[in-house]
């Protein structure tokens, strides 16, 4: 098959394809008038690329995989390079993970001080006498309600 036909039956564009092959992801193969041509071993490749690419592999985080495939084993992760890069992208989601649940936990923190500190003020808005509730838009030298500027 032709580049356009590869790349339609894969859903990506023909510029990514020749990115794939520049960095010897997808074989160049070509015909004797020049054009590239492709099979289904070569779809394979790229179903794998891009169902790593998905999961947030980098494109050179895929060779392993591809390579694996075009040794002619059943799947792109039966190498043990492959299964490495599993493992480090693993490592790689469980500091994301711990990172973003300090930062929740932060966030939460932060948020449970100022609905205490709203609940505060709020409680001395309630005591005659208190502070008057002031609108965030209000200029400072104007009284809610007044018709001064």
């Amino acid at each position: 098959m032709r580049i356009g036909e590869l790349a339609q039956q894969a859903g990506i564009t023909t510029r990514t394809l020749r990115h794939y092959e520049s960095l010897g992801l997808l074989p160049a193969r070509r015909t004797g008038n020049g054009y590239r041509t492709y099979d289904e071993e070569d779809l394979r490749l790229l179903r794998q690329i891009r169902t790593l690419a998905d999961f947030g592999f980098g494109l050179e985080e895929t060779r392993p995989f591809v390579e694996c495939l075009r040794a002619g084993h059943p799947a792109g992760d039966s190498c043990p390079a492959s299964l490495e890069v599993y493992r480090r992208k693993l490592a790689e989601l469980d500091d994301c993970v711990e990172h973003l649940q300090r930062v929740r936990a932060e966030v939460g923190a932060q948020l449970a001080r100022a609905e205490a500190a709203r609940a505060a003020l709020q409680s001395e808005a309630d005591i005659p006498g208190g502070p008057p509730p002031r609108c965030a838009f209000t200029p400072p030298d104007t009284e809610p309600g007044s018709t001064k500027p």
